[in-house]
């Protein structure tokens, strides 16, 4: 695994255009790769999935770590290092409340890369 850090990508909603609308520029392209990175393993798609199917921001929303650590075969650290690469990305944010940590995911983010995964013409048709 490197130890390159990964950098927030902007949260300009026009930093990429779908991908049948027109060929990325070479900063789009390595915005987007960075939060691909990050979803490239599967330890932290499942967490992203489980945040963002249970998360939302605010005063009593989040997934405690208490919660998601015990759904993995490893140790807290390395669920601690994968959450951060997450956050890195741009695509999960976290509040401290007392002794542990909440996480939820960023619509903003995943939004943006629905918009951008999406074939044009075929948004809302069936498959």
């Amino acid at each position: 695994m490197s130890k390159q850090e990964l950098v927030v990508i902007g949260q300009d909603t026009a930093c990429c255009p779908g991908l049948s609308a027109a060929p990325l520029d070479e900063g789009q392209a390595a915005d987007l790769a960075k939060v691909f990175k990050a979803l490239g393993d599967p330890v932290r798609l499942r967490l992203l999935s489980m945040i963002a199917s249970r998360g939302e921001a605010g005063e009593v929303g989040g997934v405690c770590v208490c919660e998601l650590t015990p759904a993995f075969d490893l140790s807290q650290p390395t669920i601690s290092h994968h959450l951060k690469l997450l956050r890195q990305a741009g695509l999960i944010d976290c509040q401290r409340r007392g002794t542990w940590v909440y996480y939820w995911a960023l619509p903003g983010a995943l939004d943006r890369l629905a918009a951008f995964l999406t074939a044009r013409g075929t948004a809302g048709a069936d498959a």
